[in-house]
């Protein structure tokens, strides 16, 4: 069965490729108290709002793995959708400015490096250098992510 791919090969991953993703999403309370009831965590920040009213941030704030998710999975259409084998690793994750349920979130690529696998002949491994935004343009988080690629076929 033959389907249709929208993420990039292997070769078309060069370092410095910077890609701005097509699909934006706007995050709602809903989506924040799901993820994190599903996921057990009972942080108050994110569950309950006269508690993060006495906080520095004023009102509840998105669990960041809910974010880191988002983040990620918006750049799949068009990184790794049908290219990718796996995913090797996350690291340098960060979250300079809190989510907030009603925020506009955007996010681009960049591709840090690329080199053939030397165990697989047919994949490479790529260093993605995910960053995701709100509707002000302020950075609310960033990963690299490490992705073993498949090569053009043919």
């Amino acid at each position: 069965m033959r389907r249709a791919v929208s993420g990039k090969w292997f070769e078309e991953l060069t370092p410095g490729l910077v890609i701005e993703h097509a699909i934006t999403r706007t995050v709602t309370e809903a989506d924040n108290t799901l993820f994190t009831c599903l996921t057990m965590n009972p942080q108050p920040l994110h569950l309950d709002e006269e508690f993060a009213s006495q906080t520095e941030f004023g009102t509840r704030i998105v669990n960041s793995l809910f974010t880191l998710g988002l983040l990620v999975g918006m750049t799949v259409y068009e990184t790794t959708l049908g290219t990718t084998i796996a995913n090797l690793g996350f690291d340098e994750i960060a979250f300079p400015k809190p989510v907030i349920a009603g925020d506009t979130l955007w996010a681009e690529t960049e591709v840090i490096s690329a080199r053939p696998s030397s165990s697989r002949p047919d994949a490479g491994i790529v260093v993605f250098q995910h960053r995701g935004a709100n509707q002000r343009d302020e950075l609310v988080a960033r990963c690299r992510r490490s992705a073993l690629m498949r090569r053009r076929p043919g």
